[in-house]
């Protein structure tokens, strides 16, 4: 609160400063800018969906699908070809060097570390690979 001496009056008259809340208001709103959090973004996947009840299960598997197997005994398999971790990367980079599309999926066996697929899929994005999707044995199964 301020007040008015002088010339007046009528006595003391009562005057609300507001200034020093508008500085206040500010640093506060500048404050709140800087340590809102920022949403962490994590990696993009694609989960293939499963195929409807009445569609057949034996479909002949599209070429241009790329399936990265993670095994159980620590080996590797690219649609059904035995691979190794040395030569993942570049096996996909050769892949996937005339494609526009850079999807491929991950799939893990059920006794692997969730380290080693993960390994995989940087493997993955590291070779130029876009986009990775998972394949679990439930959406393999239909389910």
């Amino acid at each position: 609160m301020g007040m008015q001496v002088g010339e007046h009056k009528g006595g003391a008259m009562a005057d609300m400063n507001v200034v020093p809340l508008i500085d206040i208001l500010l640093v506060l709103l500048i404050i709140f800018m800087v340590i809102t959090p920022k949403n962490p973004k994590g990696l993009d996947t694609l989960v293939p969906q499963p195929p409807p009840k009445d569609q057949q299960q034996n479909q002949p598997v599209d070429e241009r699908v790329v399936v990265v197997q993670v095994l159980a005994n620590g080996g590797l398999k690219i649609n059904n070809e035995d691979a190794n971790w040395i030569s993942l990367g570049p096996r996909l980079e050769d892949i996937f060097k005339a494609r526009a599309d850079k999807v491929a999926f991950v799939k893990g066996d059920d006794n692997v570390r969730f380290a080693e697929v993960a390994d995989a899929i940087d493997i993955m994005h590291n070779s130029g690979i876009d986009k990775v999707g998972l394949i679990t044995a439930k959406l393999e199964a239909g389910q």
